[in-house]
């Protein structure tokens, strides 16, 4: 099979390539917050271009039988469409002064612009899967269609965040969608719950913790304000992914030498109701650089503080 990564026309080292790798996948992940809750379906191969996206039916409770005789609703697919796994990635250039810098003295090869793709790469997947792509006709956490959906209040009062979770959940849980669920908001909403809770010395994002046991993210490609509780099991969603995070050779041009960090993935939704969006309200000023639907322009390295 042809390397289709080129890295053995790369002027780099054994060594070079290693902490280039190494760097990319420690930025990945990082940054990345759909990967942290969301099941993963693969890695299926980088050319694999397209994967099923079934819609369930059938889905209520199981049947209870002493003979195993009861008639049931089947689960299986009452809609099956194809989606395509999109190339998400960002070049970047290493100067060929720094290679030689590297191999001539032992020192190592200055990656940060390695650092700097991955990041990038890693924030436009999780636009993918919050936002989807209009291009591609790919729908995102928040929204698809048929989700389920509950008001919000003002997240600057006490206690409303906590009370707005509590009513998300209970309102996923009333449409048989269990736990573990996943809260993901925008980084003025999670700033809001890091107060007091009341009179309990408590934090208010510990208690609403407490519900959220797939874990409280934030992410800046959302705009604000925004919050969206997932239940967040493989048989309601999951990431389809073809080729995981890794690095391309592209060419040498003017000496220096350009490289591709890229990924193949997709959001494939099998019950929407699974996801809930907390909807109507106040709105927040956009940060500097803000674009509209998917928010303010990230920086390099920034994404959410919890560990996976």
């Amino acid at each position: 099979m042809a390397d289709f990564t080129m890295r053995a026309a790369a002027p780099l080292s054994a060594e070079q390539w290693g902490s280039i790798e190494q760097i990319v996948l420690d930025v990945a992940r990082r940054v990345l917050v759909g990967r942290r809750f969301i099941p993963i379906f693969g890695p299926l191969g980088p050319g694999v271009q397209t994967v099923a996206d079934d819609e369930f039916t059938g889905t209520g409770q199981g049947v209870v039988s002493g003979f195993g005789d009861e008639p049931g609703a089947i689960v299986q697919s009452q809609a099956r469409r194809y989606v395509a796994l999109p190339i998400i990635y960002k070049d970047f250039r290493v100067y060929w002064r720094d290679v030689e810098t590297s191999q001539q003295f032992g020192v190592p090869l200055e990656v940060s612009t390695a650092a700097a793709a991955a990041a990038f790469t890693a924030q436009a997947e999780d636009s993918l899967i919050f936002n989807g792509n209009e291009a591609l006709g790919q729908h995102g956490l928040l929204d698809a269609p048929g989700r389920t959906t509950v008001p919000m209040s003002d997240w600057g009062t006490m206690g409303n965040a906590f009370r707005d979770v509590v009513g998300a959940s209970e309102a996923l849980l009333r449409a048989g969608f269990f736990g573990p669920y996943a809260l993901v908001v925008s980084p003025l909403l999670y700033a809001s719950m890091n107060r007091v809770y009341e009179n309990t010395g408590v934090l208010e994002i510990e208690q609403v913790r407490k519900l959220m046991t797939a874990g409280v993210y934030q992410t800046a490609v959302v705009p604000e304000p925004t919050a969206v509780v997932i239940s967040a099991s493989a048989e309601n969603l999951d990431l389809a992914l073809g080729q995981d995070y890794t690095v391309a050779f592209l060419e040498t041009r003017e000496m220096n030498h350009y490289f591709r960090v890229f990924e193949t993935l997709a959001l494939r939704t099998k019950r929407h109701g699974a996801i809930c969006t907390l909807e109507g309200g106040p709105p927040r000023p956009a940060a500097a650089g803000a674009r509209g639907r998917r928010g303010r322009r990230p920086r390099a390295g920034e994404g959410e503080q919890e560990g996976v």
